[in-house]
């Protein structure tokens, strides 16, 4: 049956944000009149209210249900507010429930969204009593789960949020379109509502933001160190300025804008400099701020502490100098109680200190050795009466030390006693065998400086093949020529090109030298088959053959080549070590054939005087001629061969000695300061100055 209700210009809700924001929604009044009612909720305020008597609106509530009533419909009671409840309130409420047929009483909060649902579930199960009875739970303990719901889909959707956002400059409607369609996104705007979805994102977005601004300014900060050393290095010039000062003296500095941007807006991370990653420069108004004054504050310090090093290391120096506790030879353990004080150890770690006074022993060291070579020569009588062997008896070193001892320039290397007595003997060996090696000045000994002066004024011809030597870069590179004929040289090239690295490196013993190959098959008169070329020089030759006709060709051949070079001056081509080498047909067995083959390469290997390698059987492989057991033998045999040749040319231009025209006989003291150069000048500027044919070094 149809009731008769009175809700006069009463707006319907729907949803928990219409709460306050009532006219951005569309507005649904409450119908007035008669309607279909299938029950009652009951609702009793339990909050402490302004100016209301809880007694009296219970007392309302008890008059309303018995109206109610009449309707027979099922009614709820539901308390309100209960966030905020009295408890002597919620009391009252259920002690009415009970007087009430016992009617079933359910805790809420609209504001926490607590139980709401509960409500409408409760109710309409009294009214359609096949649904499954709810479970009345009380405000407190829904409470608690709906904190924990809360949570848990807090969490997810944090997590979407950061997910999708990844850039602290993400708006929330473009964003927001994003999320729509997630679970994460819908549970908790149904849970909070959208303002506080919004919220959590704002939230999300200025963290990134400050972890974005952190960032950029650590590397500012890292930086700055760097920008002090470039452009304020000097402390005279900083020491007595103040930050203000110090700010103003940077703006003047050549490489300024190299290391600081002014920006025209402040604070820099208020501004678009922020964002703009391709500019790294450091904003000059970071300057002001206390970790920047720090930093100064520590290169300061950094540039006091290096002077005030420095001048430790040079009154340790200082000290070494004139300390008479400081010998030659005296060890670190020593000498540390004479010259170091607490000073020294505040500033400097002992290792500095000892590698300082390592130098300086070796300087005084070096000094009195030359000190007491130049008294060895003072007391040259001392050194004449010795044998010829020039080997002293104890009782003459005896005597030697004895008439030194008193001398200030002996005692120095008292504690060096070894190296003193070694630089006796080495004097008496230079009295007797007075040579450039034994000479104490070497290698500044008077000989040495003449003969180099003569050399690099001429270099002589066979001096200027044995730099070309030395100085060639091929020295380590082998130049092979592959003779054979049909074929035969250009399939052993591209064998031997196999076993090489793809740089044509070949390791011979252990070692890498560089193979170029020159496979020649047709006449060796034509250019294009010539043994050599401009930019090939051979160091060898692999004669192939596998018949008579081919046997004849390399035999032709060789003899042609060598009589292209008689006359010649480089005619080495005549001694150039040849291998001879029978390849066997493929699929030939005959051994008659093989014999006589074998015969005829033993008796033109003879007449060749070269080498002759067994015949080659069929190596490791699809086509391979000759295995690689033989190619490096060959190869190895080529290298002996390079290096007695290199061998016999390098002492094969000294045959014989001629009488010089003229003697000059220089008096001069080695280690003097007296320049050479001064007394040969005038020789050696002679029009008609040219090597002496001996040989000699210092001869002209």
């Amino acid at each position: 049956a149809a009731t008769k209700l009175a809700s006069a210009e009463k707006l319907m809700y729907f949803c928990t944000d219409q709460l306050g924001l009532e006219q951005d929604f569309e507005q649904k009044q409450m119908p007035e009149g008669k309607l279909l009612v299938d029950g009652f909720l009951l609702c009793i305020d339990v909050s402490r209210g302004m100016n209301r008597n809880f007694d009296e609106q219970l007392k309302f509530v008890s008059n309303l249900y018995n109206q109610v009533a009449k309707t027979k419909k099922p009614v709820v009671v539901v308390l309100t507010k209960c966030d905020e409840g009295v408890e002597r309130y919620i009391r009252d409420a259920h002690t009415f429930a009970l007087s009430k047929k016992n009617l079933q009483v359910v805790e809420t909060s609209a504001r926490s969204n607590v139980n709401i649902d509960l409500a409408f579930s409760t109710l309409v199960q009294l009214i359609d009593k096949s649904r499954g009875k709810a479970k009345i739970i009380p405000y407190f303990e829904a409470l608690k789960q709906q904190s924990q719901q809360i949570a848990a889909a807090k969490d997810k959707y944090e997590w979407l949020v950061g997910r999708i956002v990844k850039n602290h400059n993400e708006t929330w409607s473009n964003v927001s379109r994003k999320m729509q369609n997630s679970p994460e996104y819908q549970d908790y705007v149904y849970l909070e509502g959208t303002q506080k979805a919004k919220k959590l994102f704002l939230q999300h977005v200025h963290r990134l933001k400050q972890e974005h601004i952190e960032r950029r300014r650590k590397m500012y900060l890292a930086m700055l160190p760097q920008a002090f050393e470039a452009l304020i290095p000097d402390l005279d010039e900083i020491d007595h300025l103040s930050c203000m000062k110090v700010e103003k003296l940077l703006e003047t500095k050549a490489d300024f804008l190299k290391w600081f941007v002014v920006l025209e807006e402040t604070p820099w991370d208020a501004t678009s400099h922020v964002d703009n990653m391709e500019n790294e420069r450091i904003p000059f108004d970071l300057m002001e701020t206390q970790p920047a004054k720090q930093l100064y504050e520590a290169h300061l310090e950094k540039l006091r502490n290096e002077r005030k090093r420095a001048e430790m290391r040079r009154s340790f120096k200082e000290n070494l100098e004139t300390s008479p506790f400081i010998t030659p030879g005296k060890p670190w353990e020593e000498a540390r109680s004479f010259i170091m004080n607490e000073d020294f150890y505040m500033w400097l770690e002992e290792s500095i200190y000892m590698d300082i006074y390592s130098k300086h022993q070796k300087q005084i060291i070096e000094k009195a050795k030359e000190e007491f070579q130049e008294l060895l020569l003072e007391y040259s009588e001392l050194f004449y009466e010795l044998e010829l062997d020039a080997k002293p008896s104890k009782e003459k070193m005896g005597v030697i030390q004895e008439v030194l001892g008193e001398e200030q320039r002996f005692k120095a290397l008292q504690k060096l006693q070894a190296e003193r007595d070694a630089l006796i003997l080495k004097h008496i060996h230079f009295v007797y065998h007075p040579t450039k090696e034994t000479c104490p000045s070497c290698p500044l000994c008077v000989d040495s400086k003449i003969e180099h002066l003569i050399s690099s004024r001429f270099i002589r011809p066979s001096e200027r093949n044995q730099k070309n030597l030395l100085a060639d870069p091929n020295v380590d590179r082998l130049n092979l020529v592959i003779l054979g004929k049909d074929g035969l040289a250009r399939e052993l090239a591209n064998e031997i090109r196999a076993l090489c690295t793809n740089d044509d490196k070949y390791v011979i013993e252990g070692k890498m030298y560089e193979l170029s190959l020159r496979p020649i098959e047709g006449n060796v008169r034509l250019p294009v088959n010539s043994f050599q070329t401009p930019t090939f020089q051979p160091h060898g030759c692999l004669c192939l053959y596998n018949s008579k006709e081919s046997l004849s060709y390399v035999v032709e051949s060789i003899e042609k080549s060598r009589e292209s070079t008689i006359g010649r001056r480089d005619n080495h081509l005549v001694h150039l070590p040849l291998t001879l080498i029978l390849v066997n047909k493929r699929g030939d067995t005959s051994g008659e054939t093989l014999h006589s083959l074998i015969q005829q390469g033993q008796q033109i290997a003879s007449k060749l005087q070269c080498v002759f390698l067994d015949p080659a059987s069929a190596g490791i492989g699809y086509g391979r001629n000759i295995n690689e057991k033989q190619i490096g033998q060959v190869l190895k045999g080529l290298l002996d061969s390079k290096r007695n040749l290199n061998l016999v040319s390098s002492t094969s231009s000294i045959k014989e000695l001629a009488d010089v025209d003229l003697r000059i006989v220089m008096c001069l003291m080695c280690g003097d300061p007296f320049n050479a150069d001064d007394i040969l000048l005038p020789i050696l500027q002679s029009q008609t100055y040219r090597p002496s044919p001996c040989g000699s070094s210092s001869s002209v």
